[in-house]
């Protein structure tokens, strides 16, 4: 069954803004003012900060509508898109350059981390319509899910919890809990084992 787009330029910006539909503005005046506004702080308040500095960033994240539990590691590199588009629950980590492009909710559980490098790609083009409208998707990764440095998601895949995808993969399809994927396209390789318990 088709994934079901949650944003869709087409849906939302008038042909009348440019006669050439692809250089025509995905996003709305204010949306893109927001985001350079976000950008501008990005780069003067958040990227130069030193690394053990997380609560900064974190509430730099919330300023802008990002939703946040306690303990969220975001180091000085990690890029979010559009943080009114973030929901974090508590101890996620998105490491040194990790990308976040959320023009739709992407949302990572208790202890989700994104390595090195990992990009949570959430929106493409739909290169069937003339117009090559973005289409943009919710997304998430669950709890204790890890996508390893350089790996990458595509478009509207989540991520089962306690998914793992292994160092420069590629996910295209959705990954089931407690399992071990790598590849291009990703493929399971064997189960992962779950955390113990607390007494």
């Amino acid at each position: 069954m088709p994934r079901q787009a949650d944003y869709r330029a087409s849906d939302h910006i008038s042909p009348d803004t440019h006669p050439d539909a692809y250089n025509r503005p995905a996003f709305s005046a204010s949306n893109r003012a927001r985001r350079a506004l976000w950008n501008l702080v990005w780069l003067l308040l958040f990227r130069p900060t030193p690394r053990p500095l997380h609560a900064w960033r974190a509430a730099l994240l919330r300023l802008f509508g990002a939703q946040l539990g306690p303990h969220c590691h975001f180091y000085p590199s990690a890029r979010v898109w559009a943080p009114w588009n973030l929901i974090c629950a508590d101890h996620v980590a998105a490491g040194p350059g990790s990308e976040i492009y959320n023009p739709a909710t992407i949302t990572l559980g208790s202890h989700a981390i994104l390595s090195q490098n990992a990009y949570l790609c959430g929106a493409t083009h739909d290169y069937d319509d003339p117009a090559f409208p973005l289409i943009a998707y919710r997304m998430t990764l669950g709890p204790y899910a890890w996508v390893c440095a350089r790996a990458s998601v595509a478009p509207g895949v989540n991520l089962g919890e306690g998914a793992v995808l292994g160092l420069q993969s590629v996910a295209t399809k959705d990954l089931e809990p407690w399992t071990i994927y790598a590849g291009t396209p990703a493929l399971p390789i064997k189960p992962r084992q779950h955390p113990p318990t607390s007494p």
